[in-house]
């Protein structure tokens, strides 16, 4: 019933819950998962920042701050993102938690100022007064003042276009709308990683090989919106893995409910959840550009051109989702979850961790035995969306676990 609560509670409106005390994990909702929600409303809900790509700086600029003060106040166990503020461990994490992520979203979105002030003074005047919670704002404003400092001229929002091409397998704009938007993730200072050119993939089979004309046929067949050979769950997939509110900020709130954890754990799961997937969707776009590959629909459309003899053109085929602004190779979806997983997987010590998450776009739950499973189902998601080629996918997921995996190497490790 909880899990189910916050999952619907995620994707309407701001959270106004008593907080949690420091020292009582069951006694109100988790201050992590309520601000991630909150985060979640003015990045979605008021912003529509969107795809995900976009909205993940937002995501893990709240989740590296909340983070730093919550590791704080428990005397610095892991290692910092960024710092450690001072702390003596007697102050309250709600106002620590709350306020990070206020003043972050704040920088943010100054557009949203009144609204995000008054859910922040809702928020702390659930708290007692006295030196916890002035100690808690003191650790939380620290930690935000330093991720906002760390953030400022990032390159984030530079309107810089995709590599627009001409010739056979070349990226161009898509209809319905032919954008040509949000180039400028590939060119973002990396929250993590060196440098977001390190995970460089081997690029997309030439578009006369036979491997280019099955996946070519494959996605024709599949990814259609009037696919005959596409099943109802396949359907159902393809929806829910496309919802633009995005599911992995359900299946993330889900693991911390369902597991049971701390506000500590949650902190470190969180920042380890968005800043992998923030510098997954980095390294991702960076390699789009890199390789400027065209869609499905405009391969299928334009296939007359290709100069490859397998493949036949359908200048009247339609993909059951509308194609996102952006190169095919890698799926930045596959890169995004992969690395995300394979944190998951990193933070949890196993891969068969059972966790869901409800869509509104399908209106469907979808449920997965282990992180694993679902990387394996979204590879074949994109596919049945009709939105990307079978080695846009895999390539995704190898490019995502590898920045999945630097991060969980170097940053949030216990302390020796």
């Amino acid at each position: 019933m909880v899990m189910t609560v916050l999952a619907a509670l995620a994707l309407t409106v701001p959270l106004a819950l008593v907080p949690q005390g420091a020292t009582d994990a069951n006694a109100s909702p988790n201050a992590v998962v309520v601000w991630d929600v909150n985060a979640q409303t003015a990045i979605w809900d008021v912003a529509r920042q969107s795809p995900p790509q976009v909205a993940g700086r937002g995501f893990a600029m709240v989740s590296g701050a909340v983070y730093d003060a919550v590791n704080a106040i428990a005397g610095t166990p892991y290692e910092p993102y960024l710092g450690a503020p001072r702390a003596t461990g007697r102050e309250s994490t709600d106002a620590a938690v709350g306020t990070a992520a206020h003043r972050v979203l704040d920088a943010i979105f100054p557009a949203q100022r009144d609204r995000l002030r008054a859910q922040y003074r809702d928020w702390l005047a659930a708290i007692p007064d006295g030196p916890a919670k002035r100690g808690g704002i003191r650790v939380g404003a620290q930690a935000a003042t330093a991720m906002i400092a760390a953030r400022r001229d990032d390159g984030a929002f530079d309107p810089r276009p995709w590599t627009v091409g001409t010739g056979p397998g070349q990226y161009r704009p898509t209809p319905p709308d032919f954008e040509n938007t949000g180039a400028w993730v590939g060119f973002l200072k990396p929250f993590a990683i060196p440098d977001a050119t390190m995970f460089r993939t081997p690029g997309p089979p030439a578009v006369t090989s036979r491997a280019y004309a099955r996946d070519f046929d494959e996605v024709k067949r599949l990814g259609s919106a009037t696919s005959t050979a596409r099943t109802a769950d396949q359907t159902e997939a393809a929806l829910w893995w496309h919802d633009r509110r995005s599911v992995s900020w359900g299946m993330k709130r889900d693991l911390a409910v369902t597991q049971g954890l701390n506000t500590l754990e949650t902190a470190r799961l969180y920042a380890l959840a968005d800043l992998t997937g923030a510098d997954g969707a980095i390294a991702c776009a960076n390699d789009k550009e890199f390789w400027h590959s065209w869609r499905p629909i405009t391969a299928i459309r334009s296939a007359d051109t290709d100069g490859n003899p397998a493949t036949t053109a359908d200048p009247g085929w339609t993909p059951l989702v509308v194609t996102p602004p952006n190169p095919d190779y890698p799926s930045g979806h596959t890169c995004r979850t992969a690395a995300q997983m394979t944190a998951y997987a990193h933070f949890f010590g196993r891969d068969d961790v059972p966790f869901s998450a409800f869509s509104p776009d399908s209106g469907t739950t979808r449920r997965f035995d282990s992180f694993s499973e679902a990387t394996a189902e979204v590879v074949e998601a994109r596919i049945w969306a009709g939105i990307h080629f079978r080695s846009a996918d895999v390539d995704g997921v190898g490019l995502g676990t590898a920045v999945g995996n630097h991060i969980t190497k170097h940053y949030f490790r216990p302390r020796r």
